[in-house]
């Protein structure tokens, strides 16, 4: 299958949702996003609140917690343009319902399956000093893990600091 694939990594509020949801709309592909938040407080119902009116009636809004693989595989087409935001969200759900192996096994199982483009968005964790508590640890880990699997997997990568795409992994030429 044709896949045109791209992680966006970056801290809170660094820019890369904006930019992943400019890069998706410049493909001029069917724009779908799925959204792995959670609601799970009120400031959380917010932030969701805002993410949804920032973007325009154009995007088909998907919302899956844990089953992304399944989300993905069942809405990739070479027509379309699909953003996940965010991994670390996505990663957390998992990793609260005791079933983060099963779903990134799942997740790298059908990359190779993918058509179309799809962007992934993540915070980048793991530059700061290592965590105190287990779970945040593992949290951080897995996170810098599944990071370096889809960095090798992507065609392109992208770290986002202040607003600003700073290059990784560039799209090699045809």
């Amino acid at each position: 299958m044709n896949l045109h694939s791209e992680l966006l990594l970056g801290g809170a509020r660094s820019g890369k949702s904006k930019l992943a949801e400019q890069r998706a709309t410049e493909s001029g592909l069917k724009l779908i996003y799925i959204a792995t938040g959670t609601a799970g407080d009120g400031e959380m119902h917010e932030r969701i609140a805002l993410h949804q009116a920032s973007r325009n009636e154009s995007w088909q809004l998907v919302e899956e917690p844990i089953e992304l693989a399944e989300v993905l595989l069942s809405h990739s087409n070479a027509n379309s343009c699909i953003l996940v935001d965010c991994l670390t969200l996505w990663l957390s759900n998992c990793l609260h319902h005791n079933c983060w192996e099963q779903q990134r096994d799942k997740l790298l199982a059908v990359f190779s399956q993918l058509s179309g483009r799809v962007i992934f968005v993540s915070n980048e964790v793991g530059m700061g000093i290592t965590p105190m508590g287990e779970l945040t640890r593992r949290f951080v880990d897995e996170t810098g893990f599944l990071h370096q699997q889809l960095a090798s997997m992507c065609d392109q990568v992208t770290l986002v600091v202040a607003g600003l795409p700073l290059q990784i992994k560039p799209v090699a030429a045809d």
